[in-house]
């Protein structure tokens, strides 16, 4: 039984293109951008800090040092949360060639495969994982996606390999 207007939208992977080549980017699901987060951090930074400043002037002046110690530690689990915010994998099938795009925090690469001799493998012993794996190397993608949508992707990407 479902309420109307409370549907929870399916998630679909997106191949934009119908015959042979595609372009595909997966993104971690996000609920704030890094810039959205600022602001949040800003906000909370002001209004814990004004509340430690109104104890200390009233005489409770110890507040102060605890309310900037939250400060610190509050932007700290920011700034890790929106290092993290931005990583995305690009996958690109075209002309022959298939690359991957992997972005996590600071460190990006970009690995290149025949797709004439590259495939698609599942593993299923902890969670699920898929590889694409060539000749001489093996890569993790999927990894931003649950479990249903991996198996999904993975399926839809063995068989544009094939086309």
């Amino acid at each position: 039984m479902s309420t109307p207007g409370l549907e929870i939208p399916r998630r679909e992977l997106a191949f934009r293109e119908e015959r042979g080549g595609f372009s595909l980017i997966l993104k971690r699901n996000c609920s704030i951008s890094p810039r959205g987060l600022a602001g949040v951090f800003a906000a909370l930074a002001v209004l814990v800090l004004a509340i430690g400043a109104g104890f200390a002037i009233a005489g409770a002046w110890l507040v102060l040092p605890f309310a900037g110690l939250e400060v610190l530690l509050l932007g700290a689990a920011f700034v890790l949360y929106a290092r993290r915010a931005a990583d995305y994998e690009r996958i690109e099938l075209e002309a022959g060639r298939l690359s991957v795009e992997v972005t996590e925090a600071e460190h990006q690469a970009r690995h290149e495969l025949d797709p004439r001799r590259a495939w698609v493998c599942v593993e299923k012993d902890a969670g699920c994982r898929v590889l694409l794996r060539g000749p001489r190397q093996e890569l993790e993608v999927g990894r931003h996606l649950d479990e249903a949508a991996r198996v999904e992707f993975a399926a839809e990407l063995a068989k544009r390999l094939r086309i």
